[in-house]
């Protein structure tokens, strides 16, 4: 009798999970991941900036749901089952240490992705589970035994293929078809509708996919000046909605970055879409500090300071550079003094400080962490197994989902939990 065959089509994070997964719960099987392109685990690959964010140190799996723009009642139930101290566990289980950063991120103590990538690739090899690139799935039908029949499409390189990457081609063939008996879709995010198309091929629905986790263009000539300057806490909001974050901060040469910024990106992924990112953002440079304050705190000034020159004494902890712009920007003369700066003057640098606004003109990817909002409907998805409600033996796993978290670990989090799950309902 012939072992069972399992395909995950996706070599990412996700896709990997499943697989190890559902090889050392079911040894003997016939478990293969196709890959469509040269490399496995490409995005695990330049995460965290080639460290690699595995997850975050979030270990309650109700206040980790909080964390996903998209998903957050779908992933309460999966988070109970393998949550990030599961994550921290299994890595630790094959050689790999887990450090925390002060935020919260979690990072293989090597500070390098290729630690993540090799443990996985190993416990692949180990489990017996064989990888395909440059192999993507064409088509896909169910037969009528309840089997997949699947159509590949082998992208080789300029070297004649081996006897082993042929998976039985046919010589001068462009295409070969294999059967499997269960499947799993774990191909990342949906960035078109394309994208989605094996799924909907066997009956889903995909919502549109759109950008979530970007910078903002923002086009105002003296903050492009700052590009470099970070700032640890501050407020940004859209004004005429409900979005608002609060953190850390970075000034580019093309806008602004940094978690506050993409967090808010995700919040908003579709009402930001909508409005063709273009709208005004209002940053709080000192959300520790309110109007009452600040003109306490000038009027302390005044009497200490009087001599000084306002453009050169910062209010802490704003750094200078940034906050000799938003004194001129705020009509204040570069020689005004403390003793000689008036009420007026005054409120117009309040303004600056606690609501500067930003005409946002676009927007760009952050690339260490690319994610779309969108995916396979989530309603259509048993989030006890991952398997589909409409295709039996048909399994999703990570991103091809429509969940999505802010940015620290959450996506991979979410990845690793939806790949264990699967490979472990697949084995079954």
């Amino acid at each position: 009798m012939n072992p069972q065959r399992f395909v995950i089509v996706g070599g990412g994070a996700a896709g990997f999970f499943a697989a190890i997964t559902c090889a050392e719960e079911r040894p003997g099987a016939e478990i293969f991941i196709f890959e469509k392109s040269s490399q496995f685990l490409s995005k695990v690959k330049i995460s965290g900036g080639g460290r690699c964010n595995v997850t975050h140190a979030c270990f309650d799996a109700r206040e980790l749901t909080t964390r996903f723009p998209r998903g957050e009642r779908a992933l309460i139930a999966p988070f109970k089952q393998f949550q990030a101290s599961d994550t921290v566990a299994w890595f630790e289980n094959r050689g790999v240490k887990l450090k925390t950063e002060s935020d919260g991120r979690m990072f293989p103590t090597t500070d390098s992705s290729q630690t993540i990538i090799d443990c996985l690739l190993n416990a692949a090899h180990k489990s017996g589970v064989k990888l395909k690139t440059n192999c993507s799935v064409e088509s896909v039908v169910k037969v009528t035994d309840g089997r997949f029949e699947l159509t590949l499409v082998r992208n080789f390189p300029p070297s004649p293929p081996s006897a082993e990457e042929r998976v039985g081609r046919g010589e001068g063939e462009e295409s070969e078809k294999i059967v499997c008996d269960k499947l799993l879709l774990a191909t990342g995010g949906c960035r078109t509708m394309a994208l989605g198309q094996l799924a909907v091929s066997l009956g889903h629905t995909l919502e549109a996919p759109v950008p979530s986790l970007f910078t903002f263009h923002i086009e105002t000539p003296w903050l492009r000046e700052l590009a470099g300057v970070s700032l640890e806490n501050v407020e940004a909001q859209i004004p005429g909605t409900k979005l608002r974050e609060r953190g850390a901060l970075l000034i580019t040469h093309w806008g602004l970055s940094g978690p506050a910024i993409l967090r808010l990106s995700a919040w908003g992924a579709r009402e930001l879409h909508e409005k063709n990112y273009r709208f005004m953002l209002q940053i709080n440079w000192l959300p520790h500090l309110n109007e009452e304050k600040l003109l306490a705190e000038f009027q302390s000034r005044r009497q200490s300071q009087g001599a000084k020159l306002i453009v050169n004494s910062p209010v802490a902890p704003l750094p200078a550079r940034l906050w000799e712009q938003l004194v001129i920007a705020s009509g204040v003369a570069n020689d005004t003094r403390w003793s000689a700066f008036p009420q007026p003057a005054q409120r117009k640098l309040i303004r600056q400080l606690l609501r500067a606004e930003f005409s946002v003109t676009g927007k760009s990817l952050n690339k260490d962490e690319f994610v779309t909002c969108g995916g396979i409907r989530l309603n259509e998805v048993n989030f006890k197994t991952m398997e589909s409600k409409i295709c039996p033996g048909l399994f999703f796993a990570g991103e091809v989902l429509d969940i999505d978290g802010v940015t620290g670990g959450f996506n991979f989090q979410a990845a690793w939990t939806t790949g264990w799950i699967a490979g472990n309902a697949m084995a079954r």
